[in-house]
């Protein structure tokens, strides 16, 4: 990626914040009203006049709304909502009518839990102190996009965040950016969990991320990945060996030893994570886990339709396999030729809720 810096490109680049809801040259920090003008108001225009946006209890505010071609290269965001998923994030490609991306905040940052807080270091998302949300991920546009956040919560939030974007030529072989969000709480008896299906089009999959709570003692993640590409039906061309092998892990996450004296060990790396939240505080005991897993070095390409489930395995007496009635959420990450996937629709407050 070094080398690429000394080539050079036909390229403008310009954000989009609270500063410049345009992008337009010239035209950051001109604000003369904002939510910053009292603390600046000895020192006037220019000096941190609209740092962010409010979103009152029940609005939906656009943050960006650009017209033209190019592709957003990083996003940063944080918020002072109480919950990651209070705040639903959307994002709309060419005037498309439905969003490619629907998700809530936390959980498109790979933390859905606003409780627990998990440095994350890879190349796709990083989330730094305090809920620094970074996506690195790539988003093409041809005509223009949209991106807005809707409040879900009774209370105001404050949203700071930064598009940085590209205006470019786009080549006719690049693919929009999707991302879908699911959650399944209890997952009922011997159902596998489905990460996505319906994913319609050409294009490729990049990328999961698991919230996983487990409702059961012992050993979770037995269960194997599973991808079924390009009209597979009952069995996939693609199949895992466990749920640990598939985020790049192995032996359950655990320091070598009897289960009675490991641990689980957290890692975050370039292209996958884990981190297990196991308290056993006072009317905290569930087990949660935050795992990611990136598709960069390895995508799986598709040409007509894709779908991905996972199995909730674990392990009951004389050795046999335990199918698991789990709380798991996922988002599903991809690129297509396709703008008119149909997502099911977001739970309410109530179904997203962590508790």
């Amino acid at each position: 990626m070094l080398n690429n810096l000394t080539r050079k490109k036909n390229i403008r680049t310009f954000s989009i914040s609270a500063e410049n809801l345009t992008g337009e040259k010239g035209k950051g920090g001109m604000a003369t009203e904002g939510t910053g003008a009292d603390a600046a108001r000895e020192l006037g225009q220019g000096w941190k006049v609209s740092p962010y946006l409010n979103c009152e209890g029940g609005q939906t505010i656009v943050l960006a709304d650009v017209k033209g071609q190019g592709a957003i290269k990083h996003i940063w965001m944080t918020t002072s909502c109480r919950s990651n998923r209070d705040l639903i994030l959307r994002m709309y490609w060419d005037g498309n009518k439905t969003p490619s991306v629907e998700t809530p905040l936390g959980d498109f940052f790979a933390s859905a839990n606003s409780d627990e807080s998990y440095q994350i270091s890879s190349l796709a998302v990083c989330v730094n102190t305090r809920n620094g949300f970074n996506s690195y991920w790539e988003m093409p546009y041809r005509k223009g996009f949209k991106i807005t956040i809707e409040n879900r919560a009774p209370e105001k939030a404050i949203c700071f965040f930064q598009i940085d974007c590209e205006e470019k030529e786009i080549g006719e072989d690049a693919l929009y950016f999707h991302a879908q969000f699911r959650r399944t709480n209890p997952l009922p008896y011997m159902q596998e969990y489905t990460i996505v299906d319906g994913i319609k089009g050409s294009g490729h999959y990049v990328g999961t991320y698991m919230y996983w709570g487990s409702n059961n003692n012992n050993w979770w993640g037995e269960g194997e990945i599973k991808f079924y590409i390009d009209g597979d039906k009952e069995f996939p061309t693609i199949c895992g060996t466990g749920t640990e092998d598939y985020f790049c892990g192995a032996w359950c996450f655990r320091t070598k030893g009897s289960f009675e004296e490991s641990r689980y060990v957290d890692y975050s790396t370039p292209y996958s994570g884990f981190a297990a939240n196991t308290t056993d505080q006072l009317y905290k005991s569930q087990k949660r886990f935050n795992l990611y897993r990136w598709h960069i070095q390895d995508p799986i390409y598709f040409e007509k339709d894709l779908a991905v489930t996972i199995q909730a395995l674990g392990w009951r007496s004389e050795g046999r396999y335990l199918p698991l009635q789990e709380d798991i959420s996922s988002v599903a990450y991809w690129y297509s030729d396709a703008l008119d996937d149909a997502y099911p629709a977001l739970p309410d407050r109530n179904g997203l809720e962590i508790i």
